[in-house]
Order: C-alpha cells, then sequence, then structure tokens
C-alpha cells in the first residue's frame, strides 16, 4: 500500500514538473513571439513606399534631426528661388513672392514691398525682363538656434538687349515652426537681409 502512494507521489511530482516545464517553454515562446514581432514592426514602420508614376518606390524613414541641415538649406534654396525667379507677369510674380513670403517672416515682406515701391517689378513687366537664380552654396551654423545662414547666388537677368549675371549674397537665421502645406519643412526665415547684389557678367545681344 505505501509503495502504491509513493508511486502516485512519484507521478504526482513528476506531472508538477512537466506541466512547469510546459508552462516555462510557452512563456519562452511567447517571450520570443512578441519580441520578433516588435523587431518586424520596427523594420516595416522604417519603411515609406512612395506611388510615383505608377510605381511603388521605397524609402526609408529617419528622425527628423538627422535631416535638420538638409531640409534647413532646402528650404533656404526654395525660399530665394520663389521670390528672385520672376518673368514679365504680374501673376507669375505675385504667385512666387506669395509663396516665398510663407517661407519668411517681416523682414522679406519689408524687401518685398521696398521693391515694389521703387517699381521694380514694373520695370520687369515693361521691360520684358525674366529673372532666375541659382543657389551656389549656403553656409549653415548648427551650433547655435536660431541657426544662422549666408546663401551665395547668381542671378540671371535676360532681356531683348542683354543678359546679366549678378552676384547676390544674403544672410538671417531660421527658426522651427509647424510644417504645412505651404511650409514643408518647418521652419521660417528671420531678419533677412541682402549684404551685395552686383553686376558680375553683362552680355550684349548682337
Amino acid at each position: 500500500m505505501f509503495t502504491h502512494l509513493r508511486n502516485i507521489e512519484t507521478a504526482f511530482q513528476q506531472n508538477k514538473r512537466i506541466v512547469g516545464l510546459v508552462i516555462l517553454t510557452s512563456a519562452v515562446i511567447s517571450i520570443a513571439a512578441i519580441w520578433f514581432a516588435f523587431t518586424a514592426y520596427q523594420k516595416a514602420s522604417g519603411h515609406i513606399y512612395v506611388l510615383a508614376n505608377g510605381k511603388a518606390l521605397e524609402a526609408i524613414a529617419a528622425d527628423r534631426k538627422d535631416n535638420i541641415p538638409v531640409e534647413a538649406r532646402d528650404h533656404i534654396k526654395m525660399f530665394h528661388q520663389y521670390f528672385f525667379t520672376l518673368d514679365p507677369d504680374e501673376k507669375v510674380i505675385n504667385g512666387n513672392i506669395s509663396k516665398a513670403l510663407y517661407l519668411a517672416d517681416e523682414s522679406a515682406k519689408n524687401q518685398y514691398n521696398d521693391l515694389k515701391e521703387k517699381s521694380y517689378y514694373n520695370n520687369l513687366i515693361s521691360g520684358n525682363i525674366s529673372q532666375s537664380l541659382k543657389v551656389d552654396s549656403i553656409k549653415l551654423d548648427m551650433n547655435s538656434y536660431p541657426f544662422a545662414f549666408k546663401c551665395y547666388s547668381t542671378e540671371k537677368l535676360v532681356r531683348s538687349s542683354s543678359t546679366i549675371h549678378k552676384l547676390l549674397i544674403t544672410q538671417g537665421y531660421l527658426r522651427n515652426v509647424a510644417r504645412s502645406d505651404n511650409n514643408p519643412h518647418g521652419f521660417l526665415i528671420e531678419h533677412w537681409e541682402t549684404l551685395a547684389n552686383r553686376d558680375t557678367v553683362i552680355n550684349n545681344q548682337p
């Protein structure tokens, strides 16, 4: 009888160990499954698919801090191209200036008003002058906030009688603002001023 009881006790202990092992194994498998799922989610969330011309192109998402210098330079470039790319058409001028003013504070609006008072835009229209701008380089100081910058560009003014190239140097500061359709980079140019705007090459047309 006692032998029978000992056998039952031994079997019970074995069953406990088996149940405990099953529970432990299940817990390990569950934790591993959660970890692999979380890892897969992180990898998936790090990829963005952009639809372009009917094709899905893969892009990799990154923290904004990794892209701040790139976005800041592109913001400065966009602003200058909008502000200085003009054709002898009032709608084109107003459209480009309007886009530029979303990217800067009142310092840009003041320069626009000053040029307007001097009939600069009217002279472009009456003289059938097209003006374009190419940004050559941008110096950006990311060590202090707001971020100071200096922009070196080349202006090209085309008229029927001549083509003029100008050296344009401007400077200002960038501060962070909310992103929007009108301001996709989330920066605002402040205290913008022109340091130099002088002729470099004049080509007379035959």
